[in-house]
């Protein structure tokens, strides 16, 4: 019998659900604005609202239950997020009995970044290998470590966490606490702040696809922009390949575009700081599901977890 499950998207302003089937087929999808400031009872009902549209509209198959990707640090066993920027008003709440409880099925929280490297690993880039990383750049940047087909959660919950890697021992400050984290030096946030200082442009508010323009343009300020992320992406990349030897690490997100303006300097930091790239066919790829990912790996939660029952 067919099987389908349905994979959520929560974020900090509009959340994506989708139904999918065993083979990774969206079935159906709908959206909606998660509205924080209408309070924590308004955007579960939202959540669950889109849930339960899905499930009336799948009228063949067996029901596996829920994967829902969050912003922000989980405790896998006991479905609570303790921290999430966007997502404050739900820190500290049981958030997965909540909702089991409103549907009556089994749901699974996980970071979205997790999710997104759990997609990217079903049916994405990383479909031919067991084991990868995946750095996902955006206003801040993510990350995600597949192990033998499965996120690494570490021992609470909150293995992966990349963009917080040193790359510049003396760096930018960061919110966390750190100096010269990656998400400080490669982000889309990191390009622009970096273009306003360099003065790339008259723009009050240049975004990383204007500075993107620039780079394409010809503008050598622009161009130095990515090489700097370059490199910075570099030292972090050799990092995770020094620490995992895995085949294949991704990036995915919104600066992807300007791949020839970072990934040139990237990859001749990547080749002078690992000894164990030089020496094996390690692959560093784009992702291949982009803003989908994080559904399909939500997804795939309720599959994964049925094949962990005895």
């Amino acid at each position: 019998m067919t099987q389908y499950s349905i994979g959520v998207d929560l974020g900090g302003t509009n959340l994506r659900a989708a139904t999918v089937d065993q083979d990774g087929k969206i079935l159906a999808q709908v959206s909606a604005s998660t509205s924080p400031e209408k309070g924590r009872d308004h955007v579960i009902g939202e959540l669950v609202d889109c849930i339960q549209e899905l499930r009336s509209k799948q009228t063949e198959g067996r029901f596996a239950g829920v994967g829902i990707g969050v912003p922000g640090f989980i405790l896998i066993d006991k479905g609570i997020i303790v921290g999430s920027n966007n997502l404050a008003f739900l820190e500290g709440f049981a958030l997965r009995d909540d909702i089991e409880r409103r549907l009556g099925a089994p749901v699974i929280l996980e970071n979205d970044a997790n999710a997104a490297a759990l997609g990217e690993s079903w049916i994405g880039a990383g479909a031919d290998v067991d084991d990868l990383v995946l750095l996902t750049l955006g206003t801040g940047i993510g990350g995600g470590i597949i192990y033998n087909n499965r996120v690494m959660h570490g021992r609470e919950g909150m293995a992966g966490e990349l963009g917080h890697i040193t790359v510049v021992p003396n760096g930018n400050p960061c919110g966390c606490g750190n100096v010269g984290c990656l998400e400080k030096h490669a982000s889309a946030t990191a390009i622009t702040c970096t273009a306003e200082l360099m003065k790339v442009t008259n723009h009050p508010n240049p975004t990383a696809e204007d500075i993107y323009k620039l780079a394409v343009a010809g503008d050598w300020k622009a161009q130095q922009i990515f090489r700097s992320m370059g490199e910075a992406l570099g030292v972090a990349l050799a990092t995770l390949i020094n620490t995992f030897n895995f085949p294949l690490y991704l990036l995915s997100g919104g600066p992807l575009p300007a791949w020839d303006y970072f990934a040139p300097a990237m990859m001749d930091e990547v080749k002078r700081r690992s000894f164990t790239f030089r020496n094996t066919k390690t692959r560093i790829e784009k992702a291949k599901l982009g803003g989908q990912a994080g559904l399909y790996g939500a997804a795939y939660l309720p599959f994964q977890a049925q094949k962990d029952r005895p």
